[in-house]
């Protein structure tokens, strides 16, 4: 039997604790139901018995006190919320465990922005990591040394696994269960829980906020002029002569400030405000694609979809019922 350890976090996201909980005991009924033994020991780990959580709405009370915890086979690092350089100081004490349990054999998977103390274990130095899209940012500064993946729902790095932004951790226990059971539990698992079982990207949620917590306050013009200016056609010589920089040196600098290059920074600013007319508004594909500078279809189309993982029609049929 694989001993499941939840972690009762402070500041946990109760949802996050929850669902890990009830997917793998439901899979374990699911087995029961089809004759088999159970495959699960499910158990929630804490460093104190109630652990308050959502203002003092909800006491969780955990099986276990970490001390207690001595083998898992696979550890739950639930999402985190409010301030989350905070969240990670007030958690600390679990790193120590994680560590161990990790060096035993265990694997360790954090779920949405519970991936901000996995890293802080430094399991994920030189990895890949996913986290919520709209924390990547802030990810990126904490965390320099991990690779973070644009838009992805998954990660697996040698016994470490990371999801995407909320509901997309669901994914991950899918995933999970299918390599702990077989594909045909996971799709079992999939239907019973209404998950689409193969999503493997975030990228029709994302909203693109350039990444502005940066001191380059020549990129930061750079950045404004293209904001304003996006239904232009911009250059990378017009914009290095703007703020006054070589344009190698330019394009250097904006790369490190921005993580994007200029070309991709120019593209998703166009496409985020290409996503906000379908959204609102009731003009055709050639219009909108006319409003953000684009006069090829097939380009905006081709970088509609990369940036979106949809096609502007399928788009607008998605989210606008106008």
């Amino acid at each position: 039997m694989k001993t499941v350890s939840i972690l009762v976090l402070e500041t946990s996201v109760m949802e996050a604790i929850a669902d890990p909980r009830y997917m793998f005991t439901a899979v374990n009924e699911f087995l029961t139901s089809a004759g088999k033994e159970p495959l699960f020991k499910v158990q929630l780990v804490g460093l104190k018995k109630d652990v308050s959580l959502m203002n003092g709405l909800v006491t969780v009370h955990p099986d276990l006190l970490l001390h207690e915890a001595k083998k898992s086979d696979l550890i739950f690092i639930p999402s985190l919320s409010g301030d989350l350089k905070k969240a990670v100081e007030l958690n600390r004490e679990f790193i120590p465990w994680i560590l161990q349990q990790h060096k035993n054999g265990a694997e360790i998977a954090s779920l949405c922005v519970g991936a901000f103390l996995m890293a802080s274990t430094g399991l994920l130095s030189g990895k890949k990591c996913s986290t919520h899209w709209l924390f990547a940012n802030d990810f990126r500064e904490m965390f320099p040394d991990v690779e973070l993946v644009d838009g992805s729902i998954i990660s697996d790095e040698n016994r470490i696994y990371s999801s995407g932004g909320a509901n997309s951790y669901w994914n991950l226990l899918l995933y999970l269960v299918e390599k702990y059971t077989n594909r045909e539990t996971a799709i079992l698992a999939s239907k019973f829980f209404a998950i689409d079982i193969d999503r493997d990207s975030q990228s029709k949620f994302m909203m693109f906020n350039g990444q502005r917590n940066h001191r380059d306050e020549q990129i930061i013009k750079a950045q404004d002029f293209i904001e304003v200016n996006y239904q232009e056609k911009i250059s990378l010589d017009q914009l290095a002569e703007h703020v006054a920089i070589g344009r190698r040196s330019f394009e250097r600098r904006f790369k490190k400030a921005t993580n994007n290059t200029v070309v991709e920074y120019i593209q998703r600013v166009k496409i985020e405000a290409a996503k906000r007319t379908f959204e609102s508004s009731r003009k055709n594909i050639n219009e909108v694609m006319y409003d953000v500078g684009y006069t090829d279809t097939k380009a905006f189309r081709d970088v509609f979809k990369k940036i979106t993982g949809l096609t502007p029609v399928e788009y607008r049929n998605k989210y606008n019922k106008e």
